[in-house]
């Protein structure tokens, strides 16, 4: 299509320097009839008070608790410094372009993502609010994780701390049998923390105490959402920076642990041959789609409230570098703390059956059947990592609970910042779409978090750690991709990538290189399509697993107890992953009709 000349004055003139910023906007981005479409009152629009906000707010979203535990464990199971530089050329040829098109995109036409994609043809609006959707499902299970951080810093003020040692058997004056075959860490997170179900199929009441944790999560996220970005950017300050603060203290800390040399020594090693495998692939850029925070819409929230000539280019670099050097920071305490683990359980073990000269990189099964090693540590996956891997190693530390309140209060920060830029997703495009709701922030705000509680209530069960595994694993991932796959096309495609660049020189005032034109087009949405289909075979030929915890055996079958486990599994993803699915394509197939 191509792109109509730009609107010239009474003399003939092309736009001068005299315009208005709303002009320009209005200029920017053009619907595919051919009409110029509003961008609505901009002078109205709330704006970033500085750029270091904003910065601290994209960051803040984009790092996370995946840059915590995910990415860490992809990196231990998948090749250690191999992944990393398959991870960063993802990052470079498919995250990069992506996310300078959303935040171009939102800052062009400073609108969420409804009014986004509303605003280039009013038959892609699907497109944003299946990513309104989206995020309200991933807010609900994001929250509960919130609310374990809650709970298990509240319980660090203890002195000694309550998972340091089995509890003792009132009645019978022995240990508690079920931590006896486990470990006090364990133990205490799945009886003590989730009072855990044997499985699925038992639901069990709620737990009172997880409720209380989750509903002070939502209030503090609705207060600090009340007042908008006014009042959310604020908390930026605190939220994001912290979290660094404590990561390079425990950094400090753990490089004096011993075990910490192995356990560097074992993340870095690359074991290319692991490229050969697909799903190697199909993890780094899952990895680098959800760092990025790519689809929710919350990045175009985010931009949509700068000025028209910030230079977008520029934060997109920025904010990536910053997401992975962030996640390499993670990985690198994560190690030195497994690596110290690892050790005092192995040198432990070695001491029992008197085995000497043994490399802890190399300890095996064969050596010491029960001892988990840096080849095979249990629990580093998932929450796994933070409350039984974490929790057991800085039990070990002198001044224990000093280390585990800055631990849990580093994953609370981390976990509001992240939400922050999900609610943002929520009701930025509902209120730029809707009037009534743009006039009543504040109620739109209390009903939202309200109505996540009530929700969220699903996850305070007995059984909810099991319906969390489930949300996590197929409420967000396919239908994320799909929007994604569909903004690349829409503007790749339908808008065309030659007037996308141009609308970016007028606001940019430079024109980015051409590479992104065939990056949009070619690279990053044959990238995604790839994606797409990976993770719908692996729905077909993977079936739904989830990590149980059988309080008899005291044992995580991982594909949990009984016979009907898989039907139950199903049941169990029934909410979170049909729904979400059938609504997504319900929302893209009226977008292409």
């Amino acid at each position: 299509m191509e792109k109509p000349p730009l609107p010239s004055d009474e003399e003939g003139t092309r736009m001068g320097e005299s315009r208005s910023e709303t002009e320009l906007l209005d200029l920017g981005v053009q619907g595919t009839s051919g009409g110029v479409a509003s961008s609505g009152d901009a002078d109205d629009r709330p704006a970033w008070d500085s750029k270091l906000q904003y910065v601290l707010a994209q960051v803040g979203f984009s790092v996370g608790l995946g840059n915590v535990w995910r990415f860490p464990y992809l990196c231990h199971q998948n090749g250690g410094g191999a992944f990393m530089v398959l991870y960063v050329m993802l990052l470079v040829v498919v995250g990069v372009p992506l996310f300078f098109m959303e935040l171009a995109a939102g800052q062009c036409i400073r609108q969420g993502s409804i009014g986004v994609w509303k605003h280039i043809s009013p038959k892609l609006a699907g497109i944003g609010y299946s990513s309104c959707m989206v995020c309200f499902f991933v807010a609900l299970y994001y929250n509960v994780i919130i609310a374990w951080s809650l709970f298990y810093m509240g319980n660090s003020f203890q002195y000694p701390l309550p998972w340091e040692q089995c509890p003792i058997n009132m009645t019978t004056n022995n240990t508690v049998k079920e931590c006896l075959g486990s470990s006090p860490t364990s133990y205490f997170w799945f009886r003590k923390a989730l009072d855990i179900t044997d499985s699925i199929d038992e639901s069990g009441e709620f737990n009172p105490i997880m409720t209380g944790c989750l509903l002070a999560a939502w209030a503090i996220v609705c207060l600090a959402m009340i007042k908008g970005i006014k009042s959310s950017a604020k908390v930026m300050y605190f939220s994001s920076v912290f979290p660094y603060v404590v990561l390079f203290i425990f950094l400090v800390r753990g490089l004096m642990l011993d075990g910490a040399k192995e356990g560097i020594a074992y993340m870095f090693y690359p074991k290319i041959e692991i490229w050969a495998e697909v799903q190697v692939w199909r993890q780094a850029a899952t990895q680098v789609f959800f760092a990025l925070g790519l689809g929710y819409g919350s990045v175009i929230a985010y931009s949509s409230y700068n000025p028209i000539h910030n230079n977008c280019h520029r934060d997109a670099l920025m904010v990536s570098c910053i997401n992975f050097m962030t996640s390499v920071l993670a990985s690198l305490v994560v190690f030195v703390v497994l690596g110290f683990r690892a050790k005092n359980i192995v040198l432990n073990c070695i001491t029992q059956i008197q085995v000497t000269n043994i490399n802890i990189l190399h300890i095996n099964e064969s050596v010491c059947p029960s001892c988990p090693s840096l080849s095979n540590p249990q629990g580093v996956e998932g929450t796994g990592l933070a409350f039984i891997a974490f929790t057991e190693a800085m039990a070990q530390f002198p001044a224990s609970p000093f280390w585990s309140t800055l631990f849990f209060l580093m994953l609370l920060n981390l976990g509001m910042s992240t939400m922050f830029g999900t609610m943002q997703g929520i009701l930025t495009p509902l209120m730029d779409n809707f009037s009534l709701l743009g006039r009543h922030r504040t109620m739109l705000t209390v009903c939202s978090c309200a109505l996540g509680f009530v929700i969220g209530l699903l996850f305070t069960q007995r059984s909810g750690n099991y319906f969390v595994t489930m949300f996590d694993d197929y409420s967000a991932t396919l239908p994320l991709i799909i929007v994604v796959v569909f903004e690349t096309f829409a503007v790749a495609w339908v808008y065309g990538a030659d007037r996308f660049l141009d609308d970016i020189e007028i606001m940019l005032k430079w024109r980015p290189p051409v590479l992104y034109k065939y990056l949009w087009k070619y690279v990053c949405l044959f990238a995604m399509v790839g994606l797409l289909a990976a993770s719908l075979l692996r729905m077909v030929f993977k079936r739904p697993t989830y990590t149980a915890w059988n309080h008899t055996t005291v044992r995580y079958p991982y594909n949990g107890p009984g016979p009907c486990s898989w039907l139950a599994r199903w049941r169990a993803s029934f909410p979170s992953f049909l729904l979400t699915f059938l609504t997504s394509l319900k929302y893209m197939f009226l977008s292409i009709a």
